[in-house]
């Protein structure tokens, strides 16, 4: 009995070390109101992004009458939902990618180092929690920031590493990756 509990304890302490590493970058809230036969309803809408800042992300809105519930409510159902993003080098992503989300446009480009987050609004925090030190990025079309942030986790996605894309078609990492300055790499088919 006394040696469950104590791996109970042991289980409960690793879940909180891993919440205490979690990042929220609340995005956007917004009042948000609903006619009814007695008159308007008021209640608030909140889109937050959380990350542990090594390579996993998350998204979600939650709604409530008040702020603080708003949030708490986003946030729970973002943890939840968390996708892990392969990293180049823990920096930035292995290839430029472009994704759309209605009327929204990102675009995604790894950059070298100390370069830094080149991003504006909604995509900046999603980067910031995912842990992306040197990326530049471009949204076109809308600035809704629920369609931006879809976008870059669309985006996000569809990055696959080096290991995944050799494993995919059954060759070597070395063979499947190019040099920066356009070169293939040495050993590679052509």
């Amino acid at each position: 009995m006394a040696k469950q509990t104590k791996n109970n304890n042991e289980k409960r302490e690793r879940e909180n070390d891993r919440e205490e590493q979690i990042i929220e970058k609340l995005v956007n809230v917004r009042r948000v109101t609903k006619v009814v036969k007695g008159g308007k309803t008021m209640r608030f809408s909140a889109l937050v992004v959380v990350g542990d800042g090594k390579g996993r992300v998350g998204y979600a809105t939650g709604k409530a009458r008040e702020v603080p519930d708003a949030v708490k409510k986003a946030v729970d159902k973002a943890k939840r939902s968390m996708i892990r993003v392969p990293l180049r080098e823990g920096r930035t992503l292995h290839h430029d990618v472009r994704a759309r989300c209605g009327a929204g446009i990102v675009v995604l480009r790894s950059a070298p180092a100390g370069t830094g987050v080149i991003a504006g609004g909604p995509m900046r925090a999603v980067f910031e929690a995912l842990g992306i030190h040197d990326i530049v990025s471009k949204s076109n079309g809308t600035n809704n920031y629920h369609n931006m942030v879809r976008a870059t986790f669309d985006a996000l996605q569809s990055v696959s590493s080096p290991k995944v894309i050799a494993a995919k078609l059954g060759k070597k990492i070395s063979d499947v990756l190019v040099r920066r300055d356009g070169q293939i790499a040495e050993g590679s088919i052509q």
